[in-house]
């Protein structure tokens, strides 16, 4: 497995070799020790979740206050393009956006470190997404900014179909900033 480095201030691409053959393929979608010599570390309280979500839909823009939330990130089928906003007052790549799609083609990973907004839009007819997440859900510390806020101008490839009510009232960028600073 390759780890790779993105544009925001932490954010690694993990890269599986898939072997494939007449049977299909198999895949390695995590192994702790290449992890952690990226300094990818989930801790003893990871949780592993998966959403499935229709052509179209968006789910984000999601992140945790207090401690934040680092996650792994990857498509188990279909194909979704990923979006991250770095939320980190301090981080040199402070408010960068950055979009990669994911897809079970090519399996990447996405490693996102504490502090950053994510979401993403489901490009094929159905799309799985499996997280692996540091620390336990806390809905007190959920924070989420609009899909469609003109701040940070993010370029979704397809029509929305569906958003969730939370998403659809999400508030500004200009208001999570007055919240971090």
């Amino acid at each position: 497995m390759e780890v790779r480095t993105a544009g925001i201030e932490g954010v690694r691409v993990l890269v599986p070799t898939p072997h494939r053959d007449d049977r299909g393929l198999f895949t390695r979608t995590f192994d702790t020790a290449i992890a952690a010599a990226h300094g990818i570390d989930l801790g003893p309280e990871a949780q592993d979740s998966q959403s499935r979500s229709r052509q179209g839909t968006i789910r984000g823009m999601h992140g945790r206050g207090g401690r934040g939330e680092a996650k792994l990130v990857r498509v188990a089928h279909g194909a979704v393009l990923d979006v991250l906003v770095d939320a980190r007052p301090d981080s040199p790549t402070f408010g960068r956006v950055e979009s990669f799609r994911l897809d079970d083609e090519d399996f990447h990973h996405l490693w996102v470190p504490p502090g950053l907004l994510h979401g993403f839009q489901a490009l094929t007819e159905v799309a799985d997404v499996c997280y692996r997440i540091d620390r336990p859900h806390a809905p007190g510390e959920d924070v989420a900014v609009a899909h469609d806020d003109p701040d940070l101008a993010i370029t979704w490839p397809l029509e929305v179909t569906a958003i969730s009510e939370r998403d659809r009232t999400a508030g500004s960028w200009k208001a999570l900033l007055a919240t971090l600073t």
